[in-house]
């Protein structure tokens, strides 16, 4: 159960984390078999609604479920995604979806103060959080999680309002629920284009193949 207290104690998670092998960690051992979704399905926005980039009318949709504490999605986010966005995102082809997929209460933690933040800010304070992971991935988050929160304009008024927002948190765990029972997401970073699944981090060239190949 993902909570505030447990957020923070720290170590809890932290340690949960690594008993489970980090980002990697599944939440059903059992094998997801189908690769493919509805794409109906896929598109109807979470209880929070969905942050995107890109245009609206994209041939094209990528969606990633990732987790804040996942060092796969920080590496996912420092190469295949800065490639993904200057290729695709920034030319058109693509609109890329963002949807939190909380592995610990730590990544609820960190995703809730990138949902607080002034829409324009949610895509930059996501890129620090995963540029600067091994700094606030720590036994006391708190701190260096608040100094990115200034950063970003928070006040310390503002940090611990949005810590402390339970129906956000809630809103966090049912999605994260509706895409492992629904979708069949069981670790990040878990990549749809459009409709096809793409588990660990694909690389740019595995996601180019397939978004070319819908493009045309």
């Amino acid at each position: 159960m993902i909570d505030r207290r447990s957020l923070l104690a720290g170590a809890s998670f932290i340690a949960t984390a690594a008993l489970f092998g980090g980002a990697m960690a599944l939440l059903d051992p059992r094998p997801a078999t189908a690769q493919t979704v509805s794409l109906g399905d896929l598109l109807i926005p979470p209880q929070l609604g969905d942050r995107a980039l890109g245009k609206a009318d994209a041939p094209v949709t990528v969606i990633e479920y990732a987790s804040m504490t996942c060092p796969h999605c920080a590496t996912f986010h420092e190469t295949t995604y800065v490639e993904l966005k200057k290729r695709y995102i920034d030319t058109g082809k693509v609109r890329f979806i963002f949807r939190e997929f909380p592995l610990d209460t730590l990544a609820a933690g960190a995703s809730m103060l990138a949902r607080c933040a002034e829409p324009d800010r949610f895509f930059p304070m996501i890129e620090t959080l995963f540029q600067r992971q091994r700094q606030w991935a720590v036994e006391k988050p708190i701190p260096p999680l608040m100094t990115i929160a200034k950063q970003a304009g928070f006040s310390e008024q503002k940090f611990n309002a949005c810590l402390s927002d339970n129906k956000m948190l809630d809103a966090l765990q049912a999605e994260r629920e509706r895409a492992s029972q629904k979708f069949g997401v069981n670790s990040t970073p878990t990549v749809f284009v459009n409709n096809k699944m793409f588990r660990g981090g694909a690389t740019i060239e595995t996601l180019a193949k397939e978004i070319d190949s819908l493009v045309k």
